[in-house]
């Protein structure tokens, strides 16, 4: 789905999501993807099941993240206790929420200027 975003100089932007992968910033990228506003990275991340506090170690080592989006297709999965638990010893708010909601939230947090990032399954 393609996402008409605000534009913000120097920020990462979600411009589309689908079933095989994001396009971010102009850059296509296959798979699951950690989004900074600085920077888009590759995530080996397939289901829910896989996220662990170890999975998410980029983002608790970024050291700028306050609210992680967590974007796990289609549908909405609850967070575990234990990486809940590991994300907030780090300062970090987790919400998760369905994959496009998780883009298109991101980009408007991103262009506020808010210290977000977004772990992004794809939507299948």
């Amino acid at each position: 789905m393609d996402l008409t975003p605000v534009t913000t100089a120097g920020r990462q932007i979600v411009e589309r999501y689908g079933s095989s992968g994001f396009r971010v910033s102009g850059i296509i990228y296959p798979g699951s993807v950690l989004v900074f506003p600085d920077r888009t990275v590759p995530w080996e991340t397939t289901d829910a099941a896989a996220v662990t506090p170890e999975s998410l170690a980029p983002v608790i080592e970024h050291g700028d993240v306050q609210i992680l989006l967590l974007g796990l297709g289609r549908t909405m999965s609850l967070v575990p206790g234990p990486l809940r638990t590991a994300l907030r010893a780090a300062g970090i708010v987790v919400e998760p929420m369905d994959t496009g909601a998780a883009c298109r939230t991101y980009n408007v947090l991103a262009a506020e200027g808010r210290l977000v990032a977004a772990a992004l399954v794809p939507a299948r």
